[in-house]
Formats: structure tokens, sequence, C-alpha cells
């Protein structure tokens, strides 16, 4: 299995195009790396290849990629498996329109909430929605066996009502049949559920979510678990030394996002990586 980090920020990218921050200043003048809006890219076969997420930058993602160019008039995109309905994982289907026979996977409250837009969509080209908690996973082209896990989240503020469902986020486990190798993708993580270590345990690698940093700065945003802290991401990634670790939606307040500080030491010296956008590697 191949991956390749198309983004590793999170909404906005970084620079954030509204933010000046000393982060994002420092973006802007070459001080530090940009960054793209999270997403990611898999394949079995080197020509099938899977989107996780897609980023409002989708467009220039594939484009600085070229394993991802079309061939022959041809994408080797096959579609999308979306771990949520947040603005910054969907708005890229946008730009994936007059592509026929893409398919999307999504659980049962996401592909609720993308109702209105799929008829927008299928004017351009129709594709094909699917459950991705149906039982028993999917496998997709290519040769990945793919099972979707609900994990601590709830619904974007655009969804109206707002309605309470633990299926709002999920991580993906994706196995590659020819190799065996594993890969768990879950970018978006609230609290730590037993769940996470049952599939950290059987993975080759994690990428996860490295929003904030600090504990007191993820409390007040409530939404992701923090990488510090007895209760943070690291202390419960270093329970799984066997598995290669990697931080991706980073946001701009992050100072993980600068490879000289204090905490992206803290984080080497634990064995857990932040790539850069573009980086892949192989499972």
């Amino acid at each position: 299995m191949r991956v390749v980090l198309l983004g590793t920020a999170a909404g906005g990218g970084f620079p954030r195009w509204h933010c000046a921050c000393a982060g994002c200043a420092a973006a802007r003048d070459g001080k530090l790396p940009a960054r793209g809006p999270e997403c990611a890219a898999v394949t079995g076969n080197s020509r099938d290849w899977w989107l996780l997420n897609a980023s409002p930058d989708i467009r220039a993602q594939l484009t600085a990629t070229s394993a991802l160019w079309p061939r022959a008039q041809r994408t080797p995109v096959r579609g999308v498996l979306l771990t949520d309905a947040e603005a910054d994982h969907v708005a890229g289907l946008a730009v994936l329109r007059g592509t026929a026979g893409l398919k999307t996977y999504a659980a049962p409250p996401v592909l609720t909430a993308l109702t209105p837009a799929r008829p927008a969509l299928h004017r351009h080209a129709r594709w094909e929605w699917a459950d991705s908690l149906a039982e028993g996973g999917f496998v997709l082209a290519g040769g990945l066996v793919v099972t979707a896990h609900p994990v601590a989240g709830e619904a974007p503020a655009y969804v109206p009502g707002r309605a309470s469902d633990d299926r709002w986020v999920t991580a993906y486990r994706i196995e590659d049949l020819a190799t065996g190798g594993v890969l768990v993708y879950a970018p978006r993580v609230r609290t730590w559920p037993p769940v996470l270590d049952d599939l950290i345990e059987t993975a080759d690698c994690v990428v996860l979510d490295g929003t904030h940093y600090a504990p007191e700065e993820s409390a007040r945003d409530g939404r992701h678990l923090p990488v510090a802290g007895p209760s943070g991401s690291l202390a419960a990634l270093v329970r799984h030394p066997h598995a290669r670790r990697i931080y991706t939606h980073l946001a701009d307040t992050n100072p993980l996002l600068d490879p000289a500080s204090a905490a992206c030491a803290r984080v080497a010296e634990a064995g857990v990586e932040v790539l850069p956008d573009g980086a892949g590697f192989v499972l």
C-alpha cells in the first residue's frame, strides 16, 4: 500500500488567509513550511487511488502529486472515504464534479448531511454513495479492505439541528490484501476511545489528529484531543511503539508546525513524526 499525505494542516490550511498570528506570518515569510488542509491518498496497486477526505485545496493537491495525474484521459482517483462532514473534508467534492463513476464512502449521518449537495453534483456526473459502516467493511479497487469505526465527535456547525449521533466521526482501518500492511487514519479525535488502541495494535502505521498541542487550547476548542498532557494523544501513542505514528491536521497555533520547536523535539523523542505535505510512504 502506498500512502501520500496531500495536506496536513487543520481547517483553512497554513497560513490561514485571514490570520496574522506569529505562525501564519512566519509561513508567509517562508520561515515555516506552508501546508494545505488535511487530506491523503492511498492505493494498493499504484493504479487505483482513493482519497481520504476531499479538502477545498484538492485540485492543487492532486496537481502536486504526479501519481494522481490523469493517464489516457482517465483519472486514477476512484473515489473518496470521508471521516466526517466538516466543510474542510467535504468541500473538495465540488472540485471533483464532472468525473463519472466516483464512489464516496461515509457514515450514515454524513451521507444525510450531504443530501442537499448530491443532486447538484449528479448534474455534472453520476456518482455512487455508500455506507462506510456497512457490516463487514468493504473492498476497494486495488486490493484494499476497509473498515470504518466511530470515534467521539459531533455534527459540523452547518448541519441544521445538529442531531446527536455517535457516528458523525469515524476512523478508517485500511489493509492491503497483497502485503498485509495496515494503515489507521484518524484525523479527527475528540477523546481516546478503546477502539483506537485496538486498531493501532494491529496497524503498521497510524495517521492521527494532532490539531492542538496544549491541553488548554484543546479544552477551548472542545473537538480535538490535545497532543500533550497526561490524557493527551502522545501519552497514548507511546503505548504502541511497534507502529509508525504520524500527526496530521495541525492548527495554525500548534508549535509542531515549527521543526525547531521544543514541542517537535519532544514528539520526535517519543518516536512520533510530523511530516510535510506531499510526504509518501509504503506499507
